[in-house]
């Protein structure tokens, strides 16, 4: 197999296909990895789907295996021109692991010990406006509305644009932190005013702000933040449907997860003890 000529027929198709670039470079890796792993044997048109299944099963995580399949899949459709080469390999089917959020209490703390103005606006803005960690490194002071109250996030996961919030308090706290480090483009930007800041550099932020807050006990990452905020929400009783478009979710049925981790809600449900007499 030719695994450059495969390769780079797939990088160009991938890129006219899916308007998100994290998607395109990470079908493009599952798909080299693929290509690497068959390089010595027979042209992709050939590749048994049991030799395909096998691959895939050297994969531990549920999750890792599904994204490789995507991808692969992906690759016969658009490349090799055979959408239905891998029909008969099922997803596995995933783990129901609800996120352990953190309390607004625990929120609080964070903030508290949150001395630098660049780490309390990316503290603010992943819990206010609920932000991916792509969605807040991608935000502009131009999607900034402050006419209409609303943050516009442009060009979302799957390629979608959406509105949030925009509160007095971030206001005021976003026109605090341009005063002193003057971005231009960016609202976060590096260590040089020209570049963005990093997934990574946002990471270390959360976990240290975590870290001092005294939070050991559960682990603390950029996307908990979202999860966090729109389990408050469904707590202050804001309607899910609402929750819905704020966090982006194509369909209510990922939102509803929000409700199964509210501990306001699980709390007030009776419990059929109560009808039962106990013995002294």
């Amino acid at each position: 197999m030719n695994f450059t000529k495969w390769h780079e027929r797939y990088c160009i198709d991938s890129k006219l296909k899916y308007p998100s670039i994290r998607t395109q470079e990470n079908y493009q890796c599952s798909v080299g990895t693929f290509l690497k792993y068959f390089q010595n044997g027979v042209d992709p048109q050939h590749i048994s789907t049991e030799a395909i299944k096998k691959w895939l099963l050297t994969f531990e995580t549920v999750n890792t295996r599904n994204h490789k399949l995507c991808a692969i899949k992906s690759f016969y459709e658009i490349t090799v021109g055979m959408p239905l080469k891998l029909d008969k390999i099922p997803y596995s089917k995933k783990d129901k692991k609800l996120p352990i959020v953190l309390s607004q209490d625990e929120i609080q703390r964070m903030f508290n010990v949150c001395q630098n103005k660049k780490h309390k606006v990316i503290l603010a803005l992943l819990y206010s406006c609920s932000l991916r960690v792509s969605e807040l490194l991608n935000l502009k002071w131009s999607h900034i509305d402050r006419s209409r109250m609303v943050i516009n996030i442009i060009q979302a996961k799957g390629n979608k644009d959406r509105q949030v919030g925009l509160n007095d308090i971030l206001i005021q706290l976003l026109t605090d932190y341009y005063k002193e480090y003057k971005t231009k483009e960016y609202v976060l930007n590096g260590a040089n005013d020209s570049l963005q800041y990093s997934e990574k550099s946002v990471s270390e932020v959360v976990k240290q702000l975590a870290a001092k807050a005294g939070i050991c006990n559960k682990r603390v990452y950029t996307h908990l933040m979202r999860h966090t905020s729109a389990t408050h929400m469904v707590e202050n009783g804001i309607d899910i449907n609402l929750i819905q478009r704020l966090l982006g979710h194509s369909s209510v049925k990922t939102t509803v997860i929000y409700t199964h981790i509210s501990h306001n809600i699980i709390s007030k449900v009776a419990s059929p003890l109560q009808n039962i007499k106990m013995n002294n």
